[in-house]
């Protein structure tokens, strides 16, 4: 890292590592208004969009694609669990569990929107300030710039 970066410029986490991280905050912040509010609700919408901008900042620049598929992908499964645990906290209790599912992800899309904009926002912002946008990602992708 040289002096003019700062650590939101330049992630040094490996992918397992922030996956992991963003599965326990995740999880920590929807224990955390089920049990104070008993249901999600915008304390999660915020915590979930805080989330995916500090994934984005941490992840090393080998590993963007994974990150730059997560927030979705964490929603989606991390609503699979609550709907197996407390199907109330996000649907009608007698809802399937694909509905309890589809019904949280609906609920909570304008959080999964701005979250997974400001990251691809963030890691492109991170890949374009080292030069020209197309040669860093063919050079991340493995393939020439034309």
């Amino acid at each position: 890292m040289t002096r003019a970066d700062t650590w939101w410029q330049v992630g040094q986490e490996p992918a397992r590592q922030v996956v992991s991280l963003g599965v326990a905050l995740t999880l920590t912040a929807v224990a955390l208004d089920v049990l104070l509010v008993g249901s999600l609700t915008l304390f999660f919408d915020l915590c979930f969009v805080a989330l995916c901008l500090g994934l984005a900042a941490l992840v090393r620049r080998q590993d963007f694609y994974l990150v730059a598929l997560l927030p979705p992908v964490l929603m989606v499964v991390v609503f699979g669990f609550v709907a197996v645990v407390a199907r109330d906290a996000i649907a009608d209790p007698r809802d399937s569990l694909l509905q309890a599912v589809v019904s949280g992800v609906a609920t909570h899309g304008v959080a999964l929107f701005v979250g997974y904009a400001l990251c691809l926002g963030w890691l492109g912002w991170r890949l374009r300030r080292k030069g020209d946008l197309a040669s860093e990602l063919g050079r991340e992708l493995g393939q020439p710039a034309d």
